[in-house]
């Protein structure tokens, strides 16, 4: 069998069970593994998988980022709310307990920031950082911001703990507290930029990292975004790209509705 042939015979047969058409058990004719794999014969990448919890902003933007990417990724729900976080099986990936984690191949990355970065080492295509060396610091710049300023002071572990020894209100002011210290800065900081998105007309790490978190910020913590008009405008470009939409917390396979 040829090259070609086996090539032609894996795609039918792909079809196939796509559509139910094939029964694929031992009995019938002819079995699956007879084809070689599409990897095999084009030497395509491992497929990657992603574990994520579907209400996670720092999830979201990993996903929002192999979307614009054009990456396909096995999705891999770890439910933070019934503490699949702290299994031994997932401790091995993340001894943190957080998600996202990526997993390529042998390659194990968590924290979303190390996440991004690397893909855009590994998978430049459509690449999420400017070639431009002042706009791509700015990018890095606005990624820190809401990576290191905003999201850890609003995480589930951290208002369950000022919940549990402070007091339920105090949670809910500590959170939006730091989102809109955050907010504001972001604002003054990206004010003089032109453009439909964070740092111009092209969507970069910026707008990866400030759309989710800018959603949760209204979603969860009720903050008027009035206040923010130029993160506002960004917003609505965002959420209007199918690759945004498709990333969002209720299109996941784990979300609850």
């Amino acid at each position: 069998m040829s090259l070609t042939d086996c090539f032609a015979g894996h795609i039918i047969a792909k079809i196939l069970i796509k559509y139910q058409q094939l029964p694929t058990t031992r009995s019938e004719a002819f079995e699956l593994s007879t084809f070689p794999t599409m990897a095999a014969v084009i030497g395509e990448s491992p497929k990657l998988a992603l574990y994520s919890y579907w209400q996670s902003s720092c999830s979201w933007r990993v996903r929002f980022a192999l979307n614009l990417k054009g990456i396909s990724y096995e999705y891999k729900a770890v439910n933070l709310s019934k503490g699949e976080q702290f299994t031994p099986e997932f401790e091995k990936l993340n001894p943190l307990h957080f998600v996202p984690v990526l997993v390529d191949g042998d390659v194990v990355v968590s924290d979303s920031y190390a996440i991004l970065l690397y893909l855009e080492e590994k998978y430049p295509q459509r690449a999420l950082l400017p070639a431009d060396p002042q706009l791509k610091a700015l990018n890095l710049q606005v990624a820190s911001i809401v990576t290191s300023s905003i999201q850890p002071l609003h995480m589930l572990s951290t208002l369950k703990y000022l919940e549990q020894n402070v007091g339920p209100q105090e949670s809910l002011l500590f959170a939006q507290t730091n989102v809109e210290k955050g907010f504001n800065a972001l604002e003054k900081l990206l004010k003089d930029i032109n453009g439909k998105y964070a740092t111009g007309d092209e969507v970069y790490m910026a707008d990866v990292f400030m759309a989710p978190q800018i959603a949760a910020a209204m979603q969860r913590f009720k903050i008027d975004m009035s206040k923010y008009p130029r993160l506002c405008r960004i917003f609505e470009s965002l959420k209007a790209l199918l690759e945004f939409l498709d990333a969002s917390p209720e299109r996941q396979p784990d979300a609850v509705h």
